[in-house]
């Protein structure tokens, strides 16, 4: 329907655009359509699937998928409003001058691609979720959610092979997978089952929090009060690590290789020297930990944020690791404290993150009470994951251990949101560079 070179031509303005792209317009070397396949008649409305490899400055080499719609140019849809990066822009195609955009904001089009991965999934609307995040999403009847996938893994894409072993498994607090798209690429989109009615652990806790700021009483007398679901939480994600134990299976663990990754990942951050060094002391007592635990797969960007509660209880989304690691990093084996730390750092975050959200002044009595609530969560977190009947068999034996491995991830992840909010929310910065600050304090 569209030549590759003429698409190709477009996507250089287009892709920096995107919230899935890893790169800005200057860092653009070279884009390249490696593949464009029509998904559908050769009609109006068009859709085809590209496939776009993206050269960067630095020389990394990045492939996207694309999903693009084609209506006649000049015509002014509705589902365009508002989504002035949906448009790629209008092109010569084999049914003529065309509008490309991207297929996922047309629910005449999302619809279509829903049929191409279930044929016989029946539906009548659906519901874009919007592009701020590294994925796309389209609701469909409060019933199914499409995630396509836009950065493509060289191999199986971790989101799709982790909920598939976890399903195997017996774990049930994932979404239930409904139909896959796959190719030689790759992953290119999973359908599940959309949790209705749940909310967001994130929301969740800023509502713990909003009660908590207007009433100013202890968290544990608050109406909103959180602890009871965060230790129900603590022990679904101990449940999640010993089915990814029995899905993957376990290792010993490589104490040396973690800190090895943490270092690395220090020097993407480039801290001031001092706290640089400071971090590589954590990281080396890490290093020489005779038993860290094992070694199993993991969530790898275990927030409040990728977890849901229903009415049947927590579930666990979104296995494909922090995006600003590389995909090698993301899928290896790791300690589950990890995860364990991705929490509680999402505890300190929930309420620095209100108070600025509300525009409140950080007074001495509210700062108190973001701190109690803190700690009261991610206390009740910990304690619900560590009585969990067998999660001792992949933790480290010796309590000391467990929490020193659990220091080092806690640091490595402030480190890591340091890099983020850089990058994407330079006003959040200060909240993970106090953290750093805090949890060497802690681990002297």
């Amino acid at each position: 329907m569209i030549s590759p070179e003429t698409l190709a031509g477009a996507l250089a303005e287009y892709l920096p655009r995107q919230r899935w792209f890893a790169g800005s317009a200057d860092d653009v070397a070279d884009v390249r359509v490696a593949s464009v396949t029509p998904l559908g008649p050769a009609e109006w409305p068009g859709l085809v699937q590209a496939l776009v490899d993206a050269r960067l400055v630095g020389g990394e080499i990045a492939t996207y998928q694309l999903v693009i719609g084609l209506r006649p140019a000049g015509c002014q849809e509705q589902f365009l409003e508002g989504k002035p990066e949906a448009t790629i822009a209008e092109l010569d195609s084999e049914l003529g001058p065309a509008l490309a955009y991207d297929a996922a904001v047309d629910p005449e089009l999302a619809i279509a691609l829903l049929h191409h991965m279930a044929p016989g999934e029946e539906v009548e609307r659906a519901r874009y979720l919007g592009a701020d995040q590294s994925n796309t999403s389209v609701v469909f009847d409060e019933r199914l959610i499409l995630k396509l996938f836009r950065r493509l893994a060289d191999g199986p894409n971790p989101d799709a092979e982790v909920t598939r072993a976890l399903v195997d498994a017996g774990f049930s607090h994932v979404a239930e997978p409904v139909a896959e798209w796959r190719g030689e690429a790759g992953d290119f989109a999973v359908v599940n089952q959309f949790l209705v009615g749940g909310s967001d652990g994130f929301q969740l806790a800023l509502i713990s929090l909003r009660d908590l700021y207007d009433r100013r009483c202890r968290p544990g007398d608050a109406g909103g009060d959180f602890a009871f679901d965060a230790c129900r939480l603590g022990t679904m994600t101990a449940e999640m690590h010993l089915a990814l134990a029995r899905a993957f299976g376990a290792t010993e663990g490589d104490a040396a290789a973690w800190a090895d990754d943490m270092e690395r990942q220090l020097d993407r951050v480039r801290l001031d020297a001092d706290l640089g060094a400071r971090c590589r002391r954590v990281y080396d007592r890490l290093r020489r930990l005779a038993d860290p635990g094992p070694a199993i797969r993991v969530h790898g960007d275990y927030h409040l944020g990728q977890v849901m509660r229903t009415d049947a209880g927590w579930h666990v989304l979104d296995f494909e690791g922090e995006p600003d690691r590389p995909l090698e990093e993301r899928r290896r084996p790791s300690s589950p404290l990890r995860d364990v730390a991705g929490l509680v750092r999402s505890f300190d975050y929930a309420p620095k993150v209100a108070l600025a959200d509300w525009g409140l002044e950080p007074e001495p009595e509210l700062l108190e009470l973001a701190d109690a609530w803190e700690h009261r969560n991610a206390n009740a977190f910990v304690a619900g994951y560590l009585s969990t009947e067998g999660v001792g068999a992949v933790l480290p034996a010796v309590d000391a251990d467990r929490r020193l491995v659990q220091a080092a991830f806690e640091l490595d992840k402030a480190v890591y949101e340091v890099g983020y909010e850089r990058s994407h929310r330079p006003e959040w910065v200060d909240i993970p560079l106090a953290a750093v600050h805090r949890i060497l304090e802690e681990a002297r």
